[in-house]
């Protein structure tokens, strides 16, 4: 089930293609970072939506110059303890202009949905326990933050110095 981070729940009408899966005529699909870099102007070539699947072992660097060629980028969280693609969600964003849907897939928890959203991440992949604990809520618990983040929300330095003041 996908979570938005307006809080609605949706269904994933993506196709997430193996590796040894023929690429389809048409249709959105995602295909691993690996099927990007070997079938890169064959995926080119289609018209429908492309996606990555990006392992939190990857730099951003490595796609930037092909981002906007992307309508998802999927960021992997195989263990609720690391952070990587935290990072990698903030550099797509903010460093290399990302626009289109970042995704958050593994272990997302509750406790993180605000964060990853802050970052710039706008669905996440959640089990049927996200519906059962209105996850939705976790988005709107938080209105002041420590840290600035490229969600524009308020942070308590900006508040304190005042918007002409703020380093």
């Amino acid at each position: 089930m996908l979570l938005a981070e307006d809080g609605t729940l949706g269904v994933d009408d993506w196709h997430h293609l193996s590796d040894d899966e023929p690429i389809p005529a048409s249709g959105a699909i995602t295909v691993s970072f690996a099927r990007w870099q070997t079938a890169e102007s064959t995926l080119h070539a289609r018209a429908d939506k492309l996606g990555l699947r990006l392992p939190n072992t990857i730099a951003p660097q490595e796609i930037a110059g092909d981002v906007s060629r992307f309508a998802l980028i999927v960021l992997s969280f195989p263990k609720f303890t690391d952070g990587r693609a935290y990072s990698q969600a903030r550099l797509l964003r903010t460093r290399f202009g990302y626009k289109g849907e970042l995704r958050a897939e593994g272990e997302v928890l509750r406790d993180q949905l605000m964060f990853m959203k802050r970052v710039g991440i706008n669905s996440f992949v959640v089990g049927e326990r996200a519906i059962k604990e209105n996850w939705a809520n976790a988005f709107s618990e938080f209105d002041v933050f420590y840290q600035q983040a490229p969600d524009g929300r308020p942070w308590v330095m900006r508040q304190r110095l005042g918007p002409r003041n703020t380093p």
